[in-house]
């Protein structure tokens, strides 16, 4: 019988139909309203022409013509409301079955996704995981180790000591006289190569004077003699 009486409709399909209706009756609505405006606004006109020519019994008619029709304005008005308020529901149960549908598919691919989610599976590939992290860190540490042993900071730190040294050879600094003066109280530091130099310059006024000294007790004892 589909043949004969068409395809039945799906219920988004008799929505956007009954909405297509509605506004089309808005629109039949708002032209009769303002056809009655605009006889309205002739009314009021004929009446003020026919009250200045003295024409009461006219006036009388037209003024309950003109009542009548602003009752049937009023009257469009409130259909027009509420037929947008069934628009307003009809909108409302079209989104909701949107969101009923979303939320069924949602739901469909939920249950699919949970059924194929092995639990136990998947805690054995996280501690798996964990303990191959645990493996390539230890590895990591293993290795830098062993660069570290092999390529050792001990050839840099004896060559930045014999670098220092060599500086302070050049400025004729002692490096031992140095920490002597910054360390006080510890042990009496060793004589550098450029320490006898010093010694043996200031040693030469040193026995100069005590020659001196040894003429003038000599002086001395003769004058006694």
């Amino acid at each position: 019988m589909a043949f004969l009486f068409g395809s039945r409709k799906t219920p988004e399909e008799l929505l956007k139909q009954n909405q297509r209706a509605l506004r089309k009756v808005v629109r039949e609505l708002d032209r009769e309203r303002t056809g009655l405006e605009r006889q309205e606004k002739k009314i009021v006109a004929d009446i003020k022409k026919m009250a200045k020519s003295g024409q009461m019994d006219a006036v009388k008619i037209m003024a309950k013509d003109l009542v009548r029709t602003r009752n049937f304005i009023k009257k469009f008005i409130l259909m027009r409301a509420n037929i947008e308020a069934i628009a307003l529901k009809l909108q409302t149960l079209k989104s909701q079955a949107a969101m009923a549908n979303a939320m069924k598919g949602v739901t469909k691919a939920l249950k699919t996704m949970n059924r194929r989610m092995n639990l136990p599976n998947l805690q054995k590939i996280m501690m798996e995981f964990e303990r191959e992290s645990e493996i390539m860190d230890l590895k990591e540490e293993t290795i830098s180790d062993t660069i570290d042993d092999v390529i050792g900071d001990a050839d840099d730190e004896e060559e930045s000591d014999v670098i220092v040294s060599q500086v302070l050879d050049e400025l004729g600094i002692s490096l031992d006289h140095e920490l002597a003066e910054i360390t006080p109280g510890l042990d009496k530091p060793r004589i550098t190569s450029n320490a006898p130099a010093k010694k043996a310059v200031a040693a030469g006024p040193a026995g100069g004077d005590t020659d001196d000294l040894q003429a003038r007790l000599d002086s001395l004892r003769r004058d006694d003699d």
